[in-house]
């Protein structure tokens, strides 16, 4: 009994998360034309998208493989669902992780199942994308360190206690900065959705398809927002785990306005030596705990 509450509770939370999401995508893209000068779409102009692409006519090009080409979104919907239940519930961070790396492999899949060379450049980069995975499984050491858990509700639980780890544990959360960096519109690692690559992965996949894929990466915005506050300024009240998504957006976008595009070279570069720095630095946390 309890379980079906949980799960009909979950579905008000689903909905409000894909409109927030959107919404926060939205404001990237206004506060990205603002700093540069430029007036911008209205907040809201991520949702009529979707809602445009939803009433579209939908098909899969004559060079996709039609089975993958469907699969990859489906997959790609539930994977975020299931992360956004694993935060909401307060389950583990491992599952995230796993979350995380399943995404990769959709981004791979829906890049290679189009048939396009656009998509297909997209996947390929996706691959050396994979650097960003270091540094999340790095934080996910220096959290357990501090911690003793990976459960997200036993963390936030220990900062209740001890305090946010945010200045304790910096360079963990430089680490997972950078992974939400790297997810986000034209940011400076995000070098499978490049300019000469179109739309990057995706670039072949509109109408329905593209409605469901922004609700996935909607839903992926509000998980990898949510867990960072989670890990580092512990359990809030909603009004303001609303406001510190929103503060956390907006440096996003002043990064990104600011910042130019990374070659993939560049991108992996960067990602493996901050990997070293953590790594060095878990190293250090782990033998201080350990006298």
């Amino acid at each position: 009994m309890m379980t079906v509450m949980l799960n009909l509770a979950f579905i008000p939370l689903l909905i409000a998360a894909v409109i927030f999401g959107l919404l926060l995508h939205g404001l990237h893209r206004k506060v990205i034309a603002r700093i540069q000068k430029r007036p911008g779409p209205p907040v809201w102009q991520e949702i009529l998208h979707t809602l445009k692409f939803a009433f579209k006519q939908t098909w899969i090009p004559r060079t996709a493989s039609q089975t993958v080409y469907v699969a990859v979104i489906c997959l790609s919907l539930a994977i975020w669902i299931g992360a956004l239940f694993t935060v909401w519930t307060g389950g583990s961070l491992l599952i995230i992780f796993a979350c995380y790396m399943l995404h990769k492999i959709v981004e791979h899949g829906t890049g290679l199942s189009s048939g396009s060379p656009y998509t297909k450049f997209g996947a390929i980069r996706s691959v050396m994308s994979a650097a960003a995975e270091l540094p999340l499984l790095v934080t996910v050491v220096v959290i357990y360190l501090f911690t003793g858990t990976l459960s997200l509700s036993g963390i936030s639980a220990w900062e209740a206690v001890n305090g946010p780890l945010f200045w304790i544990a910096l360079p963990a959360a430089v680490s997972l900065f950078l992974i939400i960096l790297s997810k986000a519109h034209y940011g400076p690692f995000s070098v499978i959705e490049a300019k000469e690559l179109v739309s990057g992965y995706w670039t072949e996949h509109f109408g329905g398809w593209r409605a469901v894929l922004n609700i996935a990466n909607a839903l992926k915005t509000v998980v990898l927002l949510s867990v960072f506050i989670m890990l580092f300024f512990g359990a809030l009240p909603w009004w303001l785990f609303v406001i510190a998504m929103i503060v956390l957006m907006v440096i996003i976008s002043f990064v990104c306005a600011t910042t130019p595009m990374l070659t993939p070279y560049q991108t992996v570069t960067i990602q493996t030596i901050w990997t070293v720095v953590v790594c060095i630095y878990a190293v250090i946390v782990w033998v201080v705990m350990g006298l």
